[in-house]
């Protein structure tokens, strides 16, 4: 079932929004070398209590999980590229760091992932993280009325595989609103003219996400952890978007972003 959101609805969707963008923007200035990933999921517990925010992860126990998920933040290193735990592990220089967090305030959510590269940046791996960022844009412009999802898949399929990439259509994006997982399912890949007629007030998240050599994945033992079959690297995007009258307003942008 898909449930348009009011103006009302949508203004506290942003509220969330803007939290959640504030708090990666504070992890994103925290992540260097040396610094442990306990201690982003630590900072980012106490900025989640301050507000009075809700975290969406905790408790979190899906069909695909060894759950229950115990952590605010998925902080997913390297060759992880989805629902990494956060772990005893010191950020070394040239590492590449994706953050995913969703919360509720009030009773509504928002979600968003940044990859952010900690120290000195490799080539190859400034082009990945720019290539899900890209994607993600190109999603987000086509999430117009009169278009339909396909045309969102298409559009961020199409970044991926224009640039080099495989695209894995296993996780994608989704609804939200009072929760973290609503319909519709949203590929990173599809076909213009497909799907779903968008209409203002739905709310998506989309989240582009690659590995710089393969599509195929493989699990940690942990049961969450997914990584690139092949062990290249990763990158996430994410934002909490809102079909309107005329281009989808992001929900989850930062000031500074």
């Amino acid at each position: 079932m898909i449930e348009l959101k009011s103006r009302d609805e949508i203004a506290a969707m942003r509220t969330t929004g803007g939290f959640i963008a504030d708090l990666l923007d504070d992890l994103s200035g925290l992540a260097a070398p040396g610094v442990n990933l306990l201690d982003l999921e630590m900072r980012a517990r106490e900025l989640i209590r301050r507000r009075g925010a809700v975290s969406c992860y905790w408790d979190y126990a899906p069909s695909f999980g060894r759950g229950p998920f115990r952590n605010v933040i998925c902080l997913s290193l390297n060759d992880a590229v989805l629902h990494g735990l956060p772990y005893d592990c010191a950020l070394a220089d040239g590492d590449v760091l994706s953050m995913d967090i969703a919360v509720s305030i009030d009773g509504w959510v928002a979600d968003s992932a940044r990859t952010v590269i900690v120290g000195a940046a490799r080539d190859e791996d400034e082009f990945l993280v720019q290539t899900t960022e890209l994607a993600l844009a190109a999603g987000i412009d086509a999430a117009r009325p009169g278009n339909r999802l396909g045309d969102i898949s298409a559009a961020i399929g199409k970044v991926c595989t224009s640039r080099g990439f495989r695209v894995n259509t296993e996780f994608g994006g989704h609804g939200l609103g009072r929760t973290m997982h609503e319909d519709p399912h949203v590929p990173n890949l599809g076909r213009r003219g497909k799907g779903l007629a968008l209409r203002p007030g739905l709310t998506l998240a989309l989240e582009p996400w690659l590995a710089q050599s393969t599509s195929r994945i493989i699990y940690d033992p942990d049961g969450w952890t997914i990584r690139s079959a092949d062990g290249s690297r990763t990158s996430h995007s994410e934002h909490t978007i809102a079909v309107t009258d005329g281009a989808a307003e992001i929900l989850t942008r930062s000031s500074g972003r």
